[in-house]
């Protein structure tokens, strides 16, 4: 299998220490395309030192819902300008997270709409995160989408049939986790089943979110295989092809990792 990881974080605690370890075991697992997000404006340095390392790596540039109270100054000029580095393939992650609070409800959505503007500008997808938000994510969506097309994935999927399909008529790609794997993902997993082969993604967000068999273990890349062979099952699917599947839709959705 050849597959793509479109979403993890190589630079935090328990992957950035090993990061070799940790790539090589990707690869070993056929692992040939990752995406490494930034969260900060902190990060975006390491994320895109990262990936001018490594050729099957790619950087995204973004800030994170949690962190929108302490980024007020990043603004869609400031996202443009970082998204012109060659190795960077996508905006975000942003969105809202209304779970945690951790910033002003205000504030995420300021910031969410200056990454949209950002990918509207640059066209490369914006990555979503959503919490407990569906109905204000998909009403900014909507809102930003007639001001002009962008195109973007629900990173780490877990909301509503509903929503699901608010994201599909957008054109959004939807991009599945380990967290399909869990007993307590019966939702999910009926929404996933039934998502077209044509908008599908799987990741990882490691070092979060391990999938069953390594539930409790610091998440990695190459753990992307084991959330495969499950959705595979769940859906009817060879494994193989589904890897194929999603790795091709990677690079078409993250055009730029092919230019």
């Amino acid at each position: 299998m050849k597959l793509a990881d479109s979403h993890c974080h190589l630079i935090y605690k328990g992957l950035g220490e090993q990061q070799p370890e940790v790539l090589a075991r990707a690869r070993e697992a056929g692992v040939v395309a990752m995406l490494n997000i930034s969260t900060r404006e902190n990060e975006w340095d390491q994320v895109i030192e990262v990936a001018e390392r490594e050729p099957d790596v790619w950087a995204s540039v973004g800030i994170h819902p949690h962190e929108a109270d302490k980024h007020e100054h990043i603004d869609t000029a400031k996202l443009v300008d970082r998204a012109r580095h060659p190795r960077v393939v996508g905006i975000g992650e942003s969105g809202l997270d209304y779970y945690y609070d951790h910033s002003d409800r205000d504030r995420q959505r300021a910031s969410f709409r200056a990454h949209l503007a950002a990918s509207r500008e640059t066209q490369l997808p914006i990555i979503v995160h959503t919490r407990d938000a569906e109905e204000d994510t998909a009403e900014i969506l909507r809102d930003e989408m007639g001001k002009g097309a962008f195109p973007g994935v629900i990173h780490c999927f877990t909301a509503s049939g509903a929503f699901a399909d608010a994201a599909l008529e957008l054109g959004f790609y939807i991009s599945i986790s380990g967290i399909v794997t869990f007993k307590n993902a019966r939702d999910l997993q009926e929404t996933a089943a039934r998502l077209p082969l044509d908008r599908l993604l799987i990741e990882t967000d490691a070092p979060f979110l391990a999938p069953v068999p390594h539930r409790g273990r610091t998440g990695e890349p190459a753990f992307v295989a084991d959330t495969c062979r499950f959705l595979a099952k769940l859906r009817g699917e060879d494994p193989a092809a589904l890897a194929e599947a999603t790795r091709q839709n990677f690079h078409k959705l993250f055009a730029k990792t092919v230019a």
